[in-house]
């Protein structure tokens, strides 16, 4: 009988994987808005809502590192399908949970099945676009459905809280996934790497030990003390395992993060940057939402309509960014970004209970233009210069500092407004507990200036030529998919006998 073949639609792929990629992205920001409710419901403390963030960001950006492995081994498309039914299932069981320890577990299940997803589609949609110009035009797309969903998940999730209830930002995600996984089963071609790389679980455990005992430390560093036996403990977890990790990587063929990549200023730089400037921007979204509600005692509607500008200007800029990234490179974008982010939160540094609408709407303006210029030129000066062979693990880096520091950003600004609100009068006490937070988001911004001037220079320029040399050296460039004989997904659903 003579196969049945379907060509592959380019365009209906990019859309299937950037949907992927926005109930992914959406749910790092939806759930901050609701955070108010969630804790009032649950009768539970400050600290308890930010681990129902942080534990999602946290595991999400752990395991974005071996997700890429795990594709080449098992096929992209079965993996992408994979995470969208456990991130799916782990929606439902967040909407249903009965205490905050329930929703925090079934949050990190759900950042398991994100994890799979967002470098699995980024893989498939280099396979399906082997034109370099088109590709570099799908990933403008790309970056601008992330800064997006980042953006829209505040002013999404305020309308759902406000008229179906907190647990709804978790099932609405169910509907989507569970079309997004019939959509992959009928337009999505499968493929796995000829080159399969090793899992680190090594590497990989002491990266997710590392990241959870320092933000239990900082999270918990109030209210167990400092000086406590237990966060000095963590301390030594970090320190220890921190080395072991660098040592560790250092000596096994295939490290889940390449020691190598750190040699080069700009690919240091851009890590720096994923986690300061995130950093600073979570951090700037989980006070907001906190003084919108609880201190100006607007409803979650009201104050995600509020927050439309930054949604607004995200849209508009992000795509700007990416130009200016792919034309002058990434110094331009990253210094605009990091000012507008210390300018809008310095704005901020004496805010109260009744500051006028023209400062906050003016802060979230110049919040937005800072927000939607950080993401494209990270990746941008992550990857420029690398090895086409590594350029995708070195964008899985800069994806996993944009997670990790949103997570710390949260961690750390908490920790320095929580431990001064006067639980009793929460109203009243929020605003000026705030400052401080709005003083480490500002020198945030600052500091992502000072690291985009000084690891773009010439001279740091050249750390990637000699981190080039020595990669190549150790990964020699695969096969000109354009060149006879090479491997070429081609543009038809493979058959069982192409597959491995």
């Amino acid at each position: 009988m003579p196969r049945t073949t379907r060509l592959v639609r380019p365009g209906l792929v990019l859309g299937i994987c950037c949907l992927s990629l926005l109930i992914v992205g959406v749910d790092n920001t939806i759930v901050t808005i609701g955070l108010p409710q969630i804790r009032q419901d649950m009768h539970a403390s400050f600290s308890s809502a930010q681990w129902t963030v942080d534990a999602y960001q946290l595991v999400l950006g752990a395991f974005l590192l071996t997700a890429g492995a795990t594709a080449d081994r098992w096929g992209r498309r079965l993996t992408l399908q994979t995470g969208l039914a456990v991130f799916t299932i782990a929606s439902a069981l967040c909407a249903a949970a009965p205490t905050i320890g329930w929703l925090i577990g079934s949050r990190v299940v759900q950042a398991l099945g994100g994890s799979m997803m967002n470098p699995v589609a980024i893989a498939i949609v280099t396979q399906v676009y082997p034109d370099a110009r088109r590709r570099a035009h799908a990933f403008g797309i790309w970056s601008g459905v992330y800064g997006l969903s980042m953006a829209i998940g505040p002013v999404l999730g305020g309308f759902l809280v406000q008229h179906a209830g907190w647990r709804s930002i978790f099932w609405v995600n169910i509907p989507i996934g569970v079309i997004a996984i019939g959509l992959c089963a009928w337009a999505v071609p499968e493929s796995k790497s000829p080159t399969r790389r090793r899992f680190d679980a090594i590497g990989q455990a002491l990266v997710i030990v590392i990241l959870l005992a320092l933000t239990y430390a900082i999270i918990e560093g109030n209210s167990l003390g400092w000086a406590s036996a237990r966060i000095i403990v963590l301390a030594v977890i970090v320190l220890v395992c921190a080395a072991a990790l660098v040592w560790w990587e250092g000596r096994v063929p295939e490290p889940v993060v390449d020691p190598l990549f750190f040699r080069s200023a700009p690919f240091s730089g851009a890590i720096l940057i994923a986690l300061i400037g995130m950093g600073g921007t979570a951090g700037y979204l989980w006070v907001v939402t906190f003084y919108l509600q609880d201190a100006r005692g607007l409803s979650p509607a009201s104050a995600g309509a509020l927050m439309l500008p930054i949604a607004a200007m995200v849209l508009i800029v992000a795509p700007l960014s990416g130009r200016l990234a792919a034309r002058h490179g990434p110094r331009i974008p990253l210094a605009i970004s990091g000012c507008c982010v210390a300018i809008s939160a310095a704005l901020l540094t004496r805010l109260h209970q009744h500051t006028s609408l023209l400062v906050l709407l003016t802060s979230f303006v110049v919040f937005g233009i800072g927000f939607g210029m950080l993401n494209a030129p990270i990746t941008n000066a992550a990857v420029a210069g690398m090895p086409k062979s590594q350029a995708a693990v070195a964008s899985a880096v800069a994806s996993t500092g944009r997670q990790v520091g949103q997570a710390l950003g949260v961690a750390i600004v908490g920790a320095v407004v929580v431990n001064r609100i006067n639980l009793r009068a929460v109203a009243t006490s929020l605003p000026a507990a705030s400052r401080p937070g709005w003083w480490v988001i500002t020198a945030a911004g600052a500091l992502v200036v000072v690291i985009a001037i000084v690891t773009t220079t010439r001279r740091a320029r050249r750390t990637t030529e000699r981190v080039r040399e020595l990669l190549d050296e150790e990964h020699p460039e695969p096969p000109d998919p354009q060149q006879p004989g090479s491997e070429l997904i081609t543009r038809r659903f493979p058959q069982p006998e192409d597959v491995r």
